[in-house]
């Protein structure tokens, strides 16, 4: 039985690994979401909107930030306007540590051992009597936001704004869609 439990579980843990996978461009709620995270936007005044990307622990910095600044050049070429600009944007990180007993703590054979002055005791693999090692596992992830102004015509030359369309071009084969479910 014990010989069995070792390879079931391995194959186990490598089918679930295998449904890991980071957040790909995808609205916030959307049924059937590939993975967690994904773009929000709120409309702050006619030409004003808050925008903001969450990935999750598989995400990289560069790409939450890349997703939030598609996210703003496609929604200013769907509420009309041809350039935007961003004033107020955050990239924020939370990281989480995990610790968790060497996998050995809860299986293995087990034996009887004596210890002067503690008496007789039973111990196992990973014991943490006997100090054995724990995982630690760290994971960060990254939610980028901005308020952003739109505008229509040419964008101003006395501004850092952007083109919406250009940017759409530029970083549109850059974009990991969300496959539908």
């Amino acid at each position: 039985m014990t010989r069995l439990a070792l390879p079931l579980f391995s194959a186990l843990a490598l089918v679930l690994a295998g449904c890991e996978t980071a957040t790909p461009y995808q609205p916030v709620g959307a049924r059937n979401l590939e993975a967690g995270g994904g773009y929000s936007d709120q409309q702050i005044e006619a030409n004003r909107w808050r925008v903001t990307f969450s990935g999750n622990a598989l995400t990289s910095r560069d790409t939450v930030e890349r997703y939030l600044l598609y996210r703003s050049a496609e929604l200013t070429v769907q509420q009309g306007f041809d350039w935007f600009a961003a004033n107020d944007r955050n990239t924020d990180k939370a990281t989480q540590t995990y610790v968790d007993p060497y996998f050995g703590a809860y299986w293995g054979p087990r034996w009887g051992f004596y210890r002067r002055g503690y008496g007789w005791g039973y111990g196992r693999w990973g014991d943490p009597y006997w100090g054995a090692p724990l995982d630690v596992d760290q994971t960060s992830e990254f939610k980028a936001s901005a308020e952003i102004v739109m505008g229509k015509g040419p964008k101003p030359a006395d501004r850092s704004a952007f083109d919406a369309r250009s940017v759409i071009e530029h970083l549109g084969p850059t974009i990991q869609r969300a496959r539908p479910g």
